[in-house]
């Protein structure tokens, strides 16, 4: 009976995307007096709308003369307000333009669902005042974004630590380097707080305490080669980024050749992220088909939602040298009936040197026949070519990197694993250039 449960999960998510669509065109009708109006105003150069009367207590304001010039404008489904109930995440498609590059696509966020905003409101006022309501603007002058004045010469560990996944942990050269590339702030390269403006550091601050996803694309960007999405800029509680193509779930049932390579740049970008000349680690909490996007053109693989991402200075570590420092940390394979969830621990992410947390993370919710999304099993690498699951190489791998049998076994198929996968799609290429 339950080799038959991943395909009645399958049908009931294929029933309620029929009874969403419905449900769009009952709405639909519902407020058709309102379509017009929504099509012919641009929200995004309205101040109330994106926030921007919210600053300091906002993301940022390097792009607000692009939004109220009308240079970025939601695309057709976005402008419509009564869909907003579907859009959780509050993720926008929009359009671009620029005189002389022409138009091209971006992706708005405001960093957090409706009562998530609502709740950084409450924080902020219960900091400043007690009361969870309260004059919004005043009250940021009272928190600790803004103690923390131009007075003091570095942002330091101790005074951010455990604000958020970047700074579980955080070393100076960390901080330093956040402080260094911040973006929303015209004298940017400077580490030194006092470089900033009042409004800049309680930006800065408040982006480092609530969803630090802007602070991750800006201290490791794409143009240095990190496998993120470019950050843009601001204004008020919305962030502009590059948009990257389609989801990766968009892939689940590509072609086998296709699905492989898409395979092989995960493990890469897991190996990237774990070991770099840089001697970050950057661990990925949170990894789901929904968090990483495909190049439409070159076919890159890219993280497109970096608010979970732990940085340990491996330098650091190596220098303080804490209680077992330098023994191998295994994640734990633990079985769970919810989608994308992993086991780990902060603490020896942050006070381990060799981990393998991000090969057991991609494994287990990406590739392997453990990875479950959206009522569908077993991984992008499902169903391999008859010649291909007869050897059991593939399996065998998959395993051993979900749910290791020996010790230290992940981090050798791991290994093993980006080389089987290479030479697979080497293979591929050699094959279609014939």
């Amino acid at each position: 009976m339950l080799r038959f449960l991943p395909l009645k999960l399958g049908r009931l998510y294929r029933c309620l995307k029929i009874l969403l669509v419905l449900g769009l065109f009952v709405i639909l009708l519902m407020n058709t007096h309102n379509l017009f109006a929504s099509f012919q105003k641009n929200e995004l150069t309205d101040r109330r709308f994106i926030n921007l009367n919210k600053c300091p207590a906002c993301f940022g304001t390097s792009w607000c003369r692009k939004f109220m010039n009308g240079q970025v404008s939601f695309e057709t489904w976005g402008r419509l307000r009564f869909l907003d109930v579907f859009n959780v995440k509050n993720v926008y498609f929009a359009q671009y333009g620029e005189p002389r590059e022409g138009t091209r696509r971006v992706v708005l966020k405001r960093l957090g669902s409706n009562q998530e905003l609502a709740e950084i409101d409450q924080k902020i006022c219960k900091r400043a005042t007690g009361r969870p309501r309260c004059d919004l603007v005043q009250a940021m002058y009272k928190t600790e974004f803004a103690r923390i004045n131009g007075d003091v010469r570095l942002l330091t560990p101790e005074v951010v630590e455990g604000w958020s996944d970047l700074v579980h942990c955080p070393s100076q050269r960390l901080l330093d380097r956040v402080v260094r590339r911040y973006a929303e702030t015209k004298d940017s390269g400077s580490f030194l707080l006092k470089n900033l403006k009042d409004t800049e550091r309680m930006q800065l601050l408040m982006t480092l305490a609530f969803n630090p996803e802007p602070l991750v694309l800006q201290s490791f960007p794409s143009d240095e080669g990190w496998p993120f999405a470019k950050y843009l800029g601001a204004c008020g509680r919305v962030v502009a980024v590059n948009y990257v193509g389609e989801e990766l779930w968009s892939f689940y049932n590509a072609p086998w050749e296709k699905r492989v390579d898409l395979a092989r740049q995960l493990m890469d970008i897991a190996e990237q992220l774990t070991n770099n000349d840089f001697e970050f680690a950057l661990y990925l909490l949170d990894v789901s088909f929904d968090n990483f996007a495909v190049g439409p053109r070159d076919g890159k693989v890219i993280v497109v939602d970096a608010e979970n991402v732990l940085v340990a200075d491996k330098r650091l570590i190596k220098q303080n040298k804490p209680e077992n420092y330098d023994v191998w940390y295994e994640s734990r394979f633990e079985e769970c009936d919810r989608e994308a969830c992993l086991s780990f621990s902060k603490d020896s992410l942050c006070s381990r040197v060799t981990v393998d947390h991000n090969y057991y993370a991609v494994c287990q919710n990406l590739l392997s026949r453990y990875a479950t999304w959206r009522g569908t099993t077993g991984g992008l690498l499902h169903d391999p070519p008859a010649h291909i699951a007869k050897d059991g190489q593939l399996e065998a791998l998959l395993d051993e990197c979900t749910k290791p049998k020996k010790r230290y076994g992940r981090f050798q198929a791991a290994k093993e694993l980006r080389e089987y996968l290479t030479q697979l799609a080497a293979a591929f290429s050699s094959a279609t250039a014939r």
